[in-house]
């Protein structure tokens, strides 16, 4: 089973790009606290959070820069080769739901 739930704030305000087939693709990063027993305190967690369609078109209308959100969706994965040929790889959370959290000034 992939499936990926997060609560967290909005990193950046949502990037999006219209593509000539009419799809949408909005992406920004979020950031998720947890704590650490190791170390006695909160980290955060940074992760990357994409959306098509219609609700790519939610979240660049409605999202913005320290919003809380929770998102469900899935892991995938992102392969390239960088300019020296070395292969490289990133998990991207590719979201099918959007819910915006707090009150209207959050």
């Amino acid at each position: 089973m992939n499936n990926v739930v997060l609560v967290g704030r909005a990193g950046q305000d949502p990037e999006m790009k219209y593509f000539e087939s009419g799809k949408v693709k909005t992406t920004f990063s979020v950031a998720v606290n947890r704590w650490d027993s190791k170390v006695k305190e909160e980290v955060t967690d940074w992760f990357s959070v994409e959306f098509w369609d219609k609700i790519a078109e939610v979240a660049g209308e409605y999202v913005k820069k320290g919003k809380l959100v929770a998102i469900d969706g899935r892991l995938i994965a992102s392969k390239w080769a960088d300019p020296s040929g070395i292969t490289k790889e990133r998990f991207i959370v590719r979201a099918n739901n959007l819910r915006l959290l707090g009150g209207r000034n959050d």
